[in-house]
């Protein structure tokens, strides 16, 4: 039967890949991810698992094994933070490209310099092109949820792509909340047995991985890669529609909040949604139309319903934990006016820097955000869209 017990997000995506049992876990602690490896290589020694644990000696090694136990055909997860995702960095295109279902939780940190250990978004945004899916909590119980579902998405035969599970370093990870602990079977029921696709190992049946991919291949190869992601957005619909008859929590592309009759929105991922969520609910008592939009699927980016669940609204205000040095604006909001674009609609709209290495942001700063959005929708789009929240100046 499940059980409520009161857990760290980091516990509790240890206690997900325990009653997972995975084949293979490579992995290098960092912090603030550490607790998470270190929690389920007690499971290995005590015996509750049959996973071959492999302590290397970086991040790069820890993703090179974890890629190749998932190309020799065993299921395989791990997890980092911040600067070992970034020495993964030539890997996770690697593994994407072998269409390997490895599955990784990010425990969000900002990357250096200068040394941040708290949470900021550079990190996960950094690898958005690497071919990763990439899902994103707000709370330990969606790091919890989106773990287990993580498993059928990677590896549903028509995605076979690796998964990145988001939670926000310290803010999710260190934070006890009160988890909802499925039963070990029923979990073990829904992810169900691995099934390999091609296992290197099949010696009966031998094929050739990573080969030399010159001008003559390499283009078709990549567009062959490409026409997964469209499936892996309706299997990230699919899976989470099963686990909601499954477990009573439905999952989506994105969460709706208060959004629908909203005239002001925001949109943001991660555990700052919650803050928004609290944010929505004062504007409502003081009688402002305001809805929040939380994406949960970063990669692919669901842009025409992401288009369609912000259509009519009078201004917006994308939220984004991460810079793009140089670029006009940040990368959360880059997808969402692109997808507003090509959906051709024209909705005022700003990009918030927010909470970088960990700075905190409360509801209302988000409430002043929401304030400046009638001024947005009435002198229509600015041409410098950023803005920064919680910064001195």
């Amino acid at each position: 039967m499940p059980e409520i017990k009161p857990m760290e997000g980091n516990q509790a995506i240890a206690e997900a890949m325990r009653q997972i049992n995975p084949d293979v876990v490579a992995a290098y602690p960092i912090t603030p991810s550490t607790e998470i490896v270190q929690t389920f290589s007690t499971f290995v020694a005590n015996g509750e698992v049959d996973t071959n644990y492999v302590a290397v000696e970086s991040e790069h090694s820890a993703m090179t094994a974890c890629t190749a136990a998932a190309v020799a055909g065993g299921r395989v997860m791990n997890a980092t933070s911040s600067q070992g995702l970034a020495l993964m960095w030539e890997i996770l295109y690697i593994t994407a490209s072998l269409r390997a279902p490895v599955i990784l939780t990010v425990v969000n940190r900002a990357l250096s310099g200068n040394i941040n250990i708290h949470c900021d978004h550079s990190d996960a945004y950094g690898a958005r092109d690497a071919g990763w899916i990439q899902l994103w909590g707000e709370n330990v119980q969606e790091g919890y949820d989106n773990l287990i579902q993580a498993v059928r998405i990677g590896e549903h035969l028509d995605v076979r792509l690796p998964v990145m599970n988001c939670i926000d370093g310290f803010l999710v990870s260190h934070s006890y909340e009160l988890l909802q602990v499925e039963d070990d079977e029923a979990v073990r029921a829904f992810v169900g047995p691995y099934q390999a696709v091609k296992p290197l190992l099949d010696i009966a049946n031998p094929i050739t991985v990573g080969p030399l991919d010159l001008w003559d291949f390499y283009f078709e190869h990549k567009r062959g890669q490409l026409d997964a992601y469209p499936p892996a957005k309706e299997v990230i619909v699919e899976v989470g529609k099963e686990f909601g008859k499954t477990f009573g929590r439905e999952y989506g592309l994105f969460e709706e909040y208060m959004l629908e009759d909203a005239e002001y929105a925001v949109v943001a991922l991660g555990s700052a949604a919650g803050t928004a969520k609290d944010a929505v609910e004062n504007l409502r008592a003081d009688g402002m139309r305001a809805g929040l939009l939380k994406l949960r699927a970063f990669r692919p980016f669901p842009a025409p319903e992401v288009a369609a669940a912000l259509r009519g609204k009078k201004a917006l205000a994308v939220f984004d934990r991460a810079a793009s040095f140089g670029a006009a604006s940040f990368p959360l909001y880059s997808e969402v006016i692109g997808a507003l674009y090509l959906a051709g609609q024209q909705i005022p709209a700003i990009d918030i820097l927010y909470g970088l290495g960990g700075r905190e942001i409360v509801p209302e700063q988000i409430i002043e955000v929401f304030r400046s959005l009638p001024e947005v929708a009435a002198s229509g789009q600015p041409a410098n869209p950023v803005r920064y929240v919680g910064v001195r100046e």
